[in-house]
């Protein structure tokens, strides 16, 4: 991807252009009679509601963004509005349709499924409402300012990667078998995480390196609806039962840390080796799991990151600056390009899990276990 850094552009008069080059006389909630320069370059108001739309709780990762837009939005002056939509995508619309009507300036969007939400954001838009998609890419309307996510397909390059040191590491020389997971349908991000890791081991199935023995490749055979573990256990446990009654699993390519735990319970079930399993999100029991040399590896997304990010470009909105962008090129949602700001991942295994932990306080001390 082309790293484009943007620098912050301070808006200069009551005219300056906004993200979406509306001017701020067409903005509502900008003051025109004021003669208080600061207050007539503001986009908003600085003690404006600031709404938040979650998807389901299925990650740690979600409830500590919910403390931290909170905790952050309410330090910085603003009137947060923070939920989520665990009874799924018709409750968030709902959410979100209200926050447009509570006049909520900004709507920070980490969307159940991003392709269902185009009414809702187009009203916020006709509003004249700013819509930062985090995380999770919304899709099919350009009513989305900006995407705050880290970057997704490289993820999973280091995925791909992670499982092929692993396999090189723990289990001698090939040819290795392996099992491919992906995350749901209908999450933006599940595409991307499987074709950035299908772009390190697509070379390697193709040379022989590597057989995925149940022949079960594509996104569409090896996703697991709603990210839920019990799917994604169930499918192992068929595909254990049916393609390696006498043949050895070496490896298992896992989106994310609650899924890859349900593909090891699955192969400890059916009495198999422990094969090399990756994972995304550092979550507490699969940090555990990599110390003891279970779990190879996750990948580390540090959720205070990209919640300070999103709050600081809410703050550029409000203060009528353009937003910080880093890529103009990668984010099609199929209406526009979507600018984005992109945040670096890390993988984590055990052999560097306390360098990478070491500014935080709650994984750091599982690796002086």
């Amino acid at each position: 991807m082309k790293k484009l850094t943007m620098a912050l552009v301070a808006a200069g008069a009551a005219g300056a252009l906004m993200l979406t080059g509306c001017s701020s006389s067409e903005r509502e909630g900008s003051t025109t009679e004021s003669t208080d320069t600061a207050t007539e370059m503001a986009g908003f108001a600085a003690d404006a509601t600031i709404g938040v739309a979650l998807p389901q709780k299925t990650s740690e990762n979600w409830v500590l963004a919910e403390q931290l837009f909170n905790d952050g939005l309410t330090e910085a002056g603003f009137n947060p509005i923070v939920q989520f939509a665990n009874s799924g995508v018709t409750e968030q619309q709902n959410q979100i349709q209200a926050m447009v009507e509570q006049g909520a300036k900004v709507i920070v969007v980490g969307a159940i499924d991003g392709s269902q939400l185009g009414t809702q954001l187009e009203a916020a838009a006709e509003a004249g409402i700013k819509v930062i998609a985090y995380d999770r890419l919304v899709k099919n309307t350009d009513a989305v300012d900006m995407y705050v996510a880290f970057d997704n397909y490289q993820v999973g390059v280091l995925q791909g990667t992670a499982l092929l040191e692993g396999l090189a590491e723990r289990k001698g020389e090939g040819p290795y078998n392996i099992e491919l997971i992906a995350g749901s349908p209908d999450d933006a991000n599940a595409t991307p995480f499987f074709e950035g890791a299908m772009s390190i081991l697509q070379p390697k199935i193709d040379d022989g390196t590597l057989t995925v023995v149940s022949g079960q490749t594509t996104f569409e055979q090896v996703a697991t609806q709603g990210w839920k573990a019990e799917n994604a256990q169930k499918r192992m446990d068929t595909v254990l039962a049916g393609s390696y009654t006498d043949t050895e699993l070496h490896g298992i390519l896992s989106p994310n840390d609650t899924l890859g735990r349900a593909a090891l319970t699955a192969v400890a079930q059916a009495g198999k080796d422990v094969p090399v399993v990756t994972g995304q999100d550092s979550e507490v029991e699969s940090v555990k799991s990599i110390m003891e040399g279970v779990q190879y590896s996750t990948i580390y997304k540090d959720t205070r990151e990209i919640v300070a990010q999103t709050i600081a470009e809410i703050k550029l909105l409000q203060a009528g600056s353009e937003a910080e962008i880093n890529d103009t090129e990668s984010y099609d949602n199929g209406v526009k390009i979507v600018p984005a700001y992109l945040l670096t991942p890390f993988i984590v295994t055990q052999a560097n899990a306390a360098e990478v932990y070491a500014d935080d306080a709650t994984l750091f001390p599982l690796t002086q276990e």
